[in-house]
């Protein structure tokens, strides 16, 4: 029997039984009020049976019952099912401006209120016993539980997919033969043909979608709303198989609702957009939150005039004046993805307009690869995921080193887009494609978010928010941030974690990819510039990461909490993310420092060049899919196997870094920017000292290291440590000539007679050039 899920008050609850009922596509019409600040409107869910009652239905039809039992004990919330007498429904009529196949669609079955013609069911339900009642000779009904909170529900019904017209076509497949006509099955296996037809028919696929979204209801489904979900039944049905598989919910936002925020932008004028919240969309519309609940969906969302939407979605949408003073908008996805990566920004929002030059790096797609990149035999492969318009596997789209873009912004920051930010968004996305090749997203908005964004950026499917901070003070900021959010394209959405507790694997991957992109964009650095910048970036970041460990919380500097435990879910497909609403994590950067560091070494370590192309090769196996830490470290380590001689094994980095707080055992580069770091401190005690040689083993470590210690001892006097120095004159002359001068600059009479004494001894057989410059220091 499962286990009742509390989560801890720190840990955010993904309560959706994703295992028994999996979403794979929403609907969402809706409209946008910005005088009550709430979006109200109607979303209809498509689904599948999900993995784990398709397993255990095998062995008997009982097989679930234990834990649909343990669902009904699980739901602390009282049951608020409302019996819908007068709601309103937002218009079913959907425009599809990009969506050639469409046609007009079918007629809406409700009345002029808006009310759909189907009985309403009476709502003689008062407590959660009720919800749960034993019916069917002991049998409970099967409940499907939703994530969901801030939202108020006004009604639930299953859609009567059958009544669409030419849906038939769906009922003639082979599969179909044997199945009883009785209209409730009929109308599940519509929605499973549908929901499972080819890549190459998603128009059809959104068409019918569309259909099926504005056909009638066919009976109201009873329901309950607690602090973190949405819990819905049919009365009599037992099972997730015969539990409705296509079903509409009417509902509003609350102005408080924590999925989106309510605010104006640096022109005083009104937007609302989701900012990244950590309950993600539940706020914003019933969905199943899990990642594992990869879905697509489309959206029509209606606003005032002077209001532009912008969100998630494949196609640039164009309005569509539905009467005088309303705009519609029309956006759509055809690749499966989380529902947390649904994005929306309505607001007064204005384009910045392309300039010449940028335009024509735009248009001018044909890219040639370097040759370090030309193979990509992978290309040919059938792809890991699950059926898609793969760009991947699309030949124009593996040569498009640029996809079309946009820029919005307020209309007082347009002018100062257009001084850095317009002409940085070609050069970065071609440094990307140079890395790391096709671009998983066909095209890519960017906006300038209001100064309240708590964030310098955020990527999610098709769109990118930045804040006004990157815009002044020169292209850096502005350049390395855009870097970061494009990299984020392939790491964290194309590629997202199985377990959101894994979050290294998109901020510390993004955190690393943007000093690879920003390099190449910026063509006019030398190799050496290049890397003194990234050498100086990565002190910089040791710095804060130093930092934040010693002032944060041990359990909360752990990039995999979870250990052995990861991407493990309940029976049901209900999980926590640890620490996920807890209040300090949000602003942590342990997750991309620390992440960025294990990536640092690990490409000094196999080399840079092997190390990119083992992420090309990482990113065309796994795009569209969802991956634990071990999938890209058991494929980095299977490409180079001479590591596992020197001790380097997933098990191993699972300890060193993942598994543990604090910072990891340091490797030479990253001790020499320790020791660096450590140089600018004014004051370190002898006892400070002499652990950090005992710690690190420094004696042990090459000279790039022990010249750094050296410096250290040189600098606070250190004297147990002058016998290395003495050692490292004699051994290393190649590098301690600086240190002479260290010695005689500080008028410390031991450092100076450590000096002679050094020089005397090996003077005699030194480079006669290095002694000179020596004794010109001595004497």
């Amino acid at each position: 029997m499962e286990t009742q899920l509390d989560p801890m008050k720190d840990d955010l609850p993904l309560m959706a039984n994703t295992s028994y009922l999996l979403v794979k596509h929403y609907v969402l019409d809706l409209d946008v009020d910005f005088k009550s600040k709430v979006i109200e409107g109607i979303i209809v869910l498509f689904f599948e049976t999900g993995s784990q009652y398709r397993k255990t239905s095998s062995t008997g039809k009982g097989g679930c019952q234990s834990q649909f039992d343990e669902t009904c004990k699980m739901r602390a919330s009282e049951l608020c099912h409302t019996p819908v007498t007068n709601v309103s429904a937002c218009s079913s009529k959907m425009e599809h401006n990009d969506f050639a196949v469409c046609g007009k669609g079918e007629e809406d079955t409700s009345d002029k209120k808006g009310n759909h013609s189907n009985e309403e069911q009476a709502s003689g339900i008062s407590s959660s016993k009720d919800c749960c009642d034993i019916e069917n000779h002991g049998k409970k009904d099967f409940l499907l539980v939703l994530d969901c909170c801030d939202l108020s529900v006004l009604k639930v019904e299953e859609v009567d997919v059958a009544a669409v017209s030419g849906i038939e076509k769906f009922t003639r497949s082979a599969e179909l033969t044997n199945v009883s006509k009785e209209l409730e099955n009929l109308r599940n296996q519509i929605v499973h043909e549908l929901v499972t037809l080819p890549a190459d028919c998603w128009k059809e696929q959104l068409y019918y979608f569309t259909r099926c979204s504005q056909a009638p209801g066919c009976g109201e489904l009873l329901f309950t709303t607690g602090t973190w979900s949405l819990e819905i039944r049919k009365s009599g049905i037992q099972t997730p198989t015969d539990f409705p598989h296509a079903i509409r919910i009417w509902y509003k936002t609350k102005p408080e609702g924590r999925s989106v925020t309510w605010t104006t932008d640096q022109s005083g004028r009104p937007c609302v957009y989701t900012m990244g919240s950590p309950i993600n969309n539940r706020a914003l519309f019933p969905c199943q939150e899990p990642p594992v609940a990869l879905s697509t969906w489309q959206a029509s969302v209606r606003t005032a005039a002077g209001f532009v939407v912008l969100m998630s979605g494949e196609n640039s949408a164009e309005p569509v004046q539905l009467r005088e003073g309303i705009l519609s908008w029309y956006y759509y996805v055809t690749m499966p993805m989380p529902a947390s990566t649904f994005t929306i920004a309505v607001g007064c929002w204005q384009e910045v307009k392309q300039q010449s030059f940028t335009a024509a790096i735009q248009t001018n797609i044909e890219f040639s690869l370097p040759s370090s990149q030309a193979d990509f035999r992978w290309h040919e492969e059938i792809c890991g995921h699950v059926e898609y318009p793969c760009r991947f596997q699309n030949s124009v789209a593996r040569l498009q080193a640029v996809i079309p873009y946009r820029v919005f912004a307020p209309c007082c920051l347009m002018e100062r887009c257009g001084e850095h930010l317009l002409q940085l968004i070609p050069q970065c996305l071609s440094a990307a494609y140079i890395t790391l090749g096709t671009h998983p997203f066909s095209r890519l908005d960017v906006l300038i978010v209001p100064s309240n964004f708590s964030s310098l950026g955020m990527a999610s499917p098709h769109i990118i928010f930045l804040s006004q901070s990157v815009l002044p003070g020169g292209s850096h900021l502005c350049g390395t941030r855009l870097c970061h959010e494009i990299a984020h394209a392939w790491f964290g959405l194309a590629i997202g974690a199985r377990d959101w507790t894994e979050e290294w694997l998109s901020e510390g991957f993004a955190t690393f990819l943007e000093d690879i992109f920003w390099a190449r964009a910026q063509q006019q650095l030398s190799h050496d510039e290049v890397k003194g910048q990234q050498e100086l970036k990565a002190l910089l970041r040791w710095r804060r990461l130093r930092d934040e460990v010693q002032n944060s919380e041990e359990e909360l500097q752990v990039l995999r909490p979870k250990k052995e435990s990861t991407g493990e879910f309940s029976e049901s497909g209900a999980s926590i993310v640890k620490h996920g609403l807890k209040a300090e994590k949000i602003f942590m950067q342990v997750h991309y420092l620390k992440g960025y560091f294990l990536l640092r070494s690990l490409a000094r370590t196999i080399g840079e060049a092997s190390y990119l192309a083992s992420l090309r090769k990482f990113v065309h196996k796994f795009h569209g899919q969802l991956v634990l830490s071990q999938d890209f470290l058991s494929m980095l380590l299977e490409d180079i196997p001479e590591q596992k001689e020197s001790g380097l094994t997933v098990e191993s980095i699972f300890q060193n870094w993942l598994d543990t707080s604090g910072i990891p055992k340091l490797l030479p580069d990253q001790l020499v920017l320790l020791l660096e770091s450590l140089l600018e401190e004014k004051t370190l005690c002898p006892r400070i000292l002499q652990c950090l040689e005992k710690t690190y083993q420094l004696r042990e470590q090459d000279a790039e290291v022990r010249h750094r210690w050296c410096e250290l001892v040189v600098k606070h006097k250190y004297v147990p440590g002058y016998g290395d120095i003495e050692k490292f004159l004699r051994e290393d002359q190649a590098m301690g000539v600086y240190l002479y001068g260290e010695l005689m600059v500080n008028e410390d009479v031991k450092q100076q007679e450590l000096a002679h004494k050094c020089f005397s001894a090996v003077r005699e057989h030194m480079d006669a050039s290095s002694a000179k410059v020596v004794a010109e220091m001595l004497f």
